[in-house]
């Protein structure tokens, strides 16, 4: 199942940083149980509203050379106050190194200006043709869809540009 947990990218500049935006509606089904009577979004999914800002700004910056771009590793995770519903998360999230399996970024969520979450992240990246021959083909398929679903949350994204 594929969900995203970002609604807008705001800012991007490919080899830097992204500012991307996610509104918390109460009709979002996880928080039918998390929890009933105090709705707040689970830390988790913070964590992979900033991974998903975090890997547009991979993806991009590399213009898609990588099909698959997934979170590795978290490292020194701080969570402020919780994200209720009608509450708009603003991440942020900068490159801190690079190489050609992964990608390290210090990523931040914030609310009204208030730091509610930040996190150093470590994203792997590949393509599927690099774990078996066959599988080689979904490659294409899988960046095509992305670069449509970009288009959705960018209004800045051309696939002609070239970064």
């Amino acid at each position: 199942m594929y969900f995203s947990l970002i609604d807008k990218i705001d800012e991007l500049e490919p080899g830097k940083s992204i500012v991307a935006t996610k509104s918390l509606a109460m009709s979002e089904e996880y928080l039918r149980d998390h929890f009933p009577k105090f709705p707040v979004m689970p830390g988790v999914l913070m964590i992979e509203s900033m991974t998903q800002a975090s890997a547009w700004l991979v993806r991009v910056t590399e213009n898609f050379a990588h099909s698959v771009v997934v979170l590795k590793e978290t490292k020194r995770v701080k969570f402020g106050k919780f994200l209720q519903p009608g509450q708009t998360m603003v991440v942020t999230s900068s490159i801190v190194s690079d190489s050609e399996s992964e990608t390290v970024l210090d990523a931040q969520g914030s609310i009204d200006g208030e730091v509610r979450i930040r996190a150093r992240l470590t994203l792997a990246k590949y393509n599927l043709s690099s774990l078996t021959k066959s599988q080689g083909a979904f490659d294409p398929k899988i960046v095509k869809t992305l670069k449509e679903e970009l288009s959705l949350l960018w209004t800045g994204y051309n696939d002609e540009l070239s970064f």
